[in-house]
């Protein structure tokens, strides 16, 4: 027997976990089976993935449906029980019984409910006789009795794994109930051996993949048994970036002081902080109080080593505009490297989604389920803070800004205003066709803050964020009346035979040549950490990054005299 499990993901880089899982349970239960690993992206043409599926040689095609694939799945489908009378189609995952509602009259779809680590005995017996019927439901996983592994081979990482991140579970479930996600529907947790753990992790990272992300729901519900597996992966060596989903409440003394050990560029954390309005937490079952949260964010931000992501939920229960905009200031005051607002979907089997009518949710009906408006958000006013989130994404979740937004939020700027405006010529400009370059958002933003009583000093801090970028060149909204090249002229002239640290005799003109030279105002020193800067004084952009989040130039103060 032949099968072939099919995964649609988001992009290229991402890699199918059902997939794999899959493969391990069918060849447990039927050894003869072959079971074909195939990985395609939303982004890739319907046909061409129909005719490399119409050309396998297969007696069933496994799909793993979720929110962002099912529509182009129901496409596929479509299109492959008109082309091809071979292989029946098994459909499994949150989405596959949305699917099966559309497809039910199709004799050769089936549709596979729950967990397939769950599957019963019926199931591959109906395989093996190759009589598969239209529905299986399997029970809870964590009624099932099963022990959850690794579903990798050492050939996978040079095969469907090859230059894709690596998803791996240490835990399975939530210990939250949020109403809006389908966590929500389950009951339970699983967590594996820490022995386990480790042994799984070490047969992974021989192969040194890029990233390596957790999908464990919570990965610090149990905040001991966390810090031994970051101390585990701590302790391996490799460029491996390791991804978690945390609780920001649920962190101990003993985590933050192993944190600071933790070099830099190795742990990704995403925090769900979803919103800061208590009514709107009570309403989604999400106790966690907002000032412990941004406490934990601010002290691992100080660390400078782990990107923060940080999420808001636009869309919840009792949020209105204004809640909402203090929801965004309250995330710039935590200065997570990352903010996401993202858009509520409401997804069928959650609460969220049997109490919609209730708060006079709309939504769209057809994946990935988005809200329009409901009893506190009208049309008009969701779509101004979508747009407004769409100009966050493009202006703070890069590294292209660091200094202009810290100088921002120090001075008590309020951000969820700034960016209400910035959307607004945000909107006419980009949403018409313009490009996201860093200078495209860099020129919109100096068109933005003309006029302001520190536009002067905001100008500078756009060119040293620029500079720090890495440019070797100023943009013309950016050009001063010394040009790089005339600052460089100068060094050769002025600067001394030799600077201890940076250079000696025989370096000078090499290391002139190799960096970026900008002569700031003592205001712009003052607010980039140089206290009291000396007259004369200019910033060297050093070709050396810094071993931070963001890697931006280091920097250092040369003070020239006569």
């Amino acid at each position: 027997m032949k099968i072939v499990a099919v995964g649609i993901n988001a992009r290229y880089t991402h890699s199918c976990l059902a997939c794999f899982y899959l493969r391990q349970e069918v060849e447990h239960h039927l050894p003869d089976a072959a079971v074909a690993i195939r990985q395609f992206t939303i982004n890739d043409p319907p046909y061409e993935i129909v005719q490399q599926l119409a050309d396998e040689p297969a007696d069933y095609l496994f799909f793993s449906a979720v929110i962002w694939n099912s529509e182009l799945l129901e496409h596929l489908i479509d299109d492959l029980l008109v082309v091809s009378n071979g292989p029946r189609i098994v459909v499994g995952g949150p989405q596959a019984e949305v699917i099966g509602i559309r497809c039910a009259d199709r004799d050769r779809v089936c549709i596979f409910s729950g967990a397939i680590e769950a599957a019963g005995s019926d199931f591959y017996r109906d395989l093996r006789q190759k009589e598969v019927r239209g529905h299986y439901r399997a029970p809870s996983f964590h009624g099932a009795g099963r022990v959850l592994t690794s579903p990798y081979r050492p050939e996978d990482f040079a095969g469907p794994l090859a230059n894709r991140a690596v998803y791996y579970e240490s835990s399975r479930g939530c210990p939250f109930s949020c109403s809006y996600c389908l966590s929500s529907a389950e009951h339970g947790l699983y967590h594996k051996d820490l022995d386990q753990v480790r042994m799984e992790l070490a047969a992974i990272l021989v192969h040194r993949p890029k990233t390596l992300r957790f999908v464990d729901r919570t990965f610090n519900d149990r905040p001991q048994r966390a810090l031994a597996i970051w101390r585990f992966l701590a302790e391996q060596d490799g460029p491996t970036l390791f991804h978690f989903e945390l609780a920001p409440d649920r962190f101990t003394e003993e985590m933050f002081a192993f944190l600071e050990t933790v070099e830099a560029g190795r742990f990704q954390f995403e925090i769900g902080l979803q919103s800061t309005n208590p009514s709107t937490l009570a309403a989604i079952r999400r106790p966690v109080d907002p000032e412990t949260a941004a406490e934990t964010i601010r002290r691992l931000r100080r660390l400078e080593t782990i990107h923060l992501h940080v999420d808001l939920i636009l869309g919840l229960p009792f949020e209105s505009a204004a809640t909402f905009a203090r929801s965004i200031n309250d995330a710039f005051a935590m200065e997570p490297h990352y903010i996401q607002m993202g858009l509520l979907k409401i997804l069928p089997g959650t609460e969220m989604a049997a109490t919609a009518p209730v708060h006079h949710y709309r939504f769209s009906p057809r994946p990935p389920y988005p809200v329009f408006a409901n009893r506190w958000l009208d049309e008009t006013a969701l779509r101004a803070l979508y747009r407004r989130g769409e100009c966050l994404e493009r202006f703070v979740n890069n590294r292209y800004f660091v200094a202009l937004w810290r100088y921002l939020v120090a001075g008590g700027e309020d951000m969820a205003m700034f960016f209400r405006d910035l959307a607004k010529l945000f909107v006419r400009r980009v949403f018409s066709g313009a490009g996201t370059t860093q200078e495209t958002l860099s020129i919109l933003l100096f068109e933005h803050l003309y006029g302001r009583g520190d536009a002067d000093l905001c100008r500078e801090l756009l060119t040293y964020d620029w500079l720090r970028c890495g440019h070797r060149f100023l943009p013309d909204h950016l050009q001063q009346d010394v040009t790089l090249e005339e600052l460089r002229d100068e060094m050769y002239r002025r600067l001394p035979a030799a600077i201890d640290g940076l250079f000696d005799r025989r370096g000078r003109s090499r290391f002139i040549k190799k960096q970026i030279f900008y002569r700031f105002s003592p205001q712009l020193l003052e607010q980039t950490g140089c206290s009291d800067p000396p007259d004369g004084a200019l910033l060297c952009f050093l070709t050396q990054r810094e071993e931070r989040v963001f890697g931006l130039q280091k920097t250092v103060l040369l003070t020239i005299s006569d």
